[in-house]
Parts: C-alpha cells; structure tokens; sequence
C-alpha cells in the first residue's frame, strides 16, 4: 500500500491535504480530506456576554463574516426573545445576499475559472487568475466587479466591508440612507448583465467536461437547505427541507431551533472538520449536502423571472435533482441573479428607508438558535446563556463541515476514476483538488470541534534523506 499526498490543496480558502491510498495492484482503496488547523471558537465563547456573540463570530472567517453575523445574531433575537423590525430583517437580507454576491463571484471567477477556461490539464503556470487576466482579461474584470459590488454593498450597509458590527441582536444598529439604496439600486442592472453574460459563456462549454460531471461528487445523497413557507429559495431566514436523491422530501418546515433532532455531528481522527449527517439515517448513510446546488434542488422555484428561467435550463441537466456536484458552478451563477433580482425588490418597498431598525431588551431565554444560508451552505449557531447572560456552551455547524461527507467521497469517486497503478499527472491531480473546489470550501471558517489530528515529523539530513519519522494518531 503507497500514498499519494497533495499538500497543499489549492485555489481553496484554508489549508487542507488529500491523502489517497492505492493498494499493489495500483487500485485507489480509499481517500481522505484531511483540515489541518483548528480555530476552536465554541469554545473561546463561553464566559463571554452574548451581546458580544455578533462581532465574534464574524471573526470566524475573513471571507463569509456577515454569514457568521446573521446566524449569530438570529441566535442572539431568540434569547432575547423579541419581534425584529421588518425593515431591520429586509436590510439583513440585503447585506447577506451582498455577501452572496461577492463569495460566489470569487469561487467562479478567480478560483475556479481557470480549469474551465484552459481545461483541467493546462500548465499549472497557467491555470491561474493571472492566466485568465492575460487570455480573458474581460472575464477577469467581471469577477472583480462583482466582488467589488457585492463588497461595497455591505460597506454602505455596515460601514466596512471586513467585520461590521452594523448587525446586532434585535436588528440593525442604524437604518439605510436615501443615499445609499440609490446607489445600490444603480448597480443591479450591472450585476444582472454580468452575470447573463458569464452564464452564456458557461452553459454551452458545460458539455466539454462530461467525464468531470459523471465523477465530480456524482453520487445519491440528502439536499438540505431553508425555503419559504412558499418553498421558495431562501438565503436569510425560513424553514428547513430535507430531500432524498430522487427528489422526495423527507422532512420539510421544519423549524431551524429543531436542528438537532434531524442533523447530528461526527470527529474523524484524521481531520479537525466535524462530519454533519442527517440523523435518521445514521453515519455515514445520512449523507447529505449544502450551498447552491442543494438549495436550487429542494427549492419550488427561485421566486423571482430571471432566476426562474434558467432554473428551468439548469433542472434540464438532469431528471430528478441534479446530483453532480460540478454543476454547483451553474448553481452559483444562478443565484447571484437571483440576489440581484431580490435586492431590487427590497430596495424598493416604501418602508425600506424606516428608522425602526431595532428591537430593544434583556435576555428572556437561556437557550438560542439562528439559521441562516451562507454562500456555502446553512449555517447553524446555536448558543446557551446563563442568568447574567453569560455564554456558557455553543455549537457551530458550518456549510462546509455539512458538505465534509460528500468532499471526501467525491475525492474517492474521482481518483478512482482517474487514477491507476501509473504515476499520476498533475493535471489527474488537479482534477481531484478541483472536486473541492466545486464545493467552495472556507476551511478556516469551519474547524472548531477538536479532533485527534494525526501528526507526522520526518527528520531529515540535509540532503533531504529521512533519518527518522515521527508519528501520533
């Protein structure tokens, strides 16, 4: 038995290794996805005043943090156990899908753009966003727009792009300015074009990678997400709906605060990313995943006349949900129109400019739970207080720990594919670190629960011959 290592995988956000373990007969036997850092923020929580918790959390991730703001400060509105203002819940929704917009754009456009541009065996030195700058400096600027769109969103919202404390429980610490929603109004029309046009680009190559799509974490699992009371697709708020490969919904309206009765978490020894599976069916067969491919799947519809249309084209792809997880890419295009649509509408309700952004009290409730959808996937805070309001447990489910089972089989399904008794290519390789990219992992933003990483320390000569390894776990 050998191992091949790809160390570090890249073009994700984290770090992270692939280990795949092939038998003499040159056989991929299994395959693991291995997060090597810890954050640990359950626990450097507890003790602290909950009022605390939003700014925290948003600390979590330097890519997602108004993600982590809204779940948390949903979690903080239930232990107050108060009515946030609409205005105050539109405003949130408009800076999430601001978030939306920008982290979707990154993944498509500077992440993974470059395999789909030069294909998956290009010249690394190539496949990269200074290679798509150099032969696509248009597609290049695309990404960069949007990002900088969906950036500045949230900085006229929140008052910075990185970190705002603008979200607090309750609300929203201050309301919208007439200036500032015209502004933002006069950007949709320029995401909406900019996204139509990277979809005409995207959807006719998409059959240029069929072998990719039939490997590509192409296998039956559970689709989670919120929806509507309507079943339409939701980012901010909503129940959770559950549905099986073949497009039956096994649990639906469900409240969020009843997670755990449906989602329960597993620690691997080989990774510091906690396993979320649908409780039910047990570990591993409550398989299950998260982000856009599984929202555009359980949702009725997208709720809004664009976004619907090529929902239409997208669920063409394939009878029944869309099981391939590289057409997560498409998913992501999709919504970032659909964000555009629906910032438009909430832009314009007549209350949108109102002052009452905020609901005030003290604690009426030792226990809260907020949901919401990051980029990524849902995402669950779940906090407990005591009665000085102290924090005293939490649990975080992030969007990439609910896609963890999902990575690592498709890392399997792949390098089996791929890979046999020959020395592997870069570009076989690519392929298996481009699985992961489909998900659009944040690494970093996920790892809390401690585990028992393994650790291996090889002690070398200079010449770089091992004299001797070390090894824990």
């Amino acid at each position: 038995m050998k191992t091949i290592s790809i160390d570090p995988v890249t073009r994700i956000e984290g770090h992270a290794r692939i280990s795949l373990y092939v038998d003499d007969n040159g056989h991929i036997k299994d395959a693991q996805f291995h997060v090597t850092q810890l954050r640990g923020f359950e626990k450097l929580s507890e003790g602290r005043p909950f009022t605390e918790m939003p700014s925290l959390m948003a600390r979590i991730c330097g890519i997602c943090p108004v993600s982590h703001l809204m779940a948390s400060a949903k979690a903080c509105d239930n232990l107050l156990a108060v009515k946030v203002p609409r205005t105050g819940h539109q405003l949130r929704r408009v800076m999430n899908m601001g978030q939306i917009i920008q982290s979707h754009a990154l993944s498509f456009f500077h992440l993974s753009s470059p395999d789909l541009l030069f294909g998956m065996d290009a010249d690394p030195s190539l496949r990269n966003i200074l290679g798509v700058a150099a032969h696509r400096p248009d597609l290049a600027k695309d990404g960069i727009r949007l990002r900088q769109i969906g950036q500045e969103m949230i900085e006229l919202l929140g008052g910075k792009r990185i970190h705002p404390s603008w979200v607090v429980p309750g609300g929203v610490n201050a309301p919208l300015t007439k200036e500032h929603r015209d502004i933002m109004l006069a950007w949709v029309p320029e995401i909406v074009d900019i996204t139509r046009r990277t979809i005409d680009w995207f959807r006719p190559m998409i059959g240029q990678f069929g072998e990719e799509i039939e490997t590509f974490a192409n296998f039956p699992t559970l689709f989670v997400g919120l929806v509507t009371e309507n079943g339409e697709l939701e980012y901010y708020d909503g129940k959770l709906r559950f549905m099986d490969a073949a497009g039956n919904i096994v649990a639906d309206m469900v409240d969020p605060a009843r997670y755990m009765d449906y989602i329960a978490e597993k620690s691997e020894s080989y990774s510091y990313l906690k396993s979320a599976y649908y409780k039910p069916m047990g570990y591993p067969g409550g398989i299950y995943r998260v982000g856009p491919l599984a929202r555009l799947n359980i949702s009725d519809s997208t709720g809004t006349p664009m976004a619907d249309e090529e929902l239409k084209a997208f669920r063409s792809l394939q009878k029944g949900p869309v099981s391939s997880s590289f057409h997560y890419h498409y998913a992501r295009l999709i919504e970032i129109l659909n964000c555009a649509e629906r910032i438009k509408e909430i832009l314009s309700e007549p209350d949108i400019l109102s002052p009452h952004v905020r609901a005030i009290a003290n604690p009426n409730s030792f226990e809260g739970v907020g949901v919401s959808e990051a980029p990524r996937g849902t995402l669950f805070h779940h906090y407990r207080i005591n009665e000085n309001g102290l924090m005293t447990w939490a649990n975080l489910i992030i969007a990439t720990g609910n896609n963890n089972m999902a990575m690592n089989r498709g890392i399997l399904q792949v390098s089996r594919h791929f890979i046999d008794g020959k020395e592997p290519t870069e570009g076989l390789l690519n392929r298996v670190e481009a699985v992961i990219r489909t998900f659009d992992p944040c690494l970093s933003c996920s790892t809390h629960a401690i585990g028992q990483m393994p650790m291996q320390i090889d002690v070398k000569q200079t010449d770089g011959t091992i004299i001797k390894t070390l090894k824990r776990g």
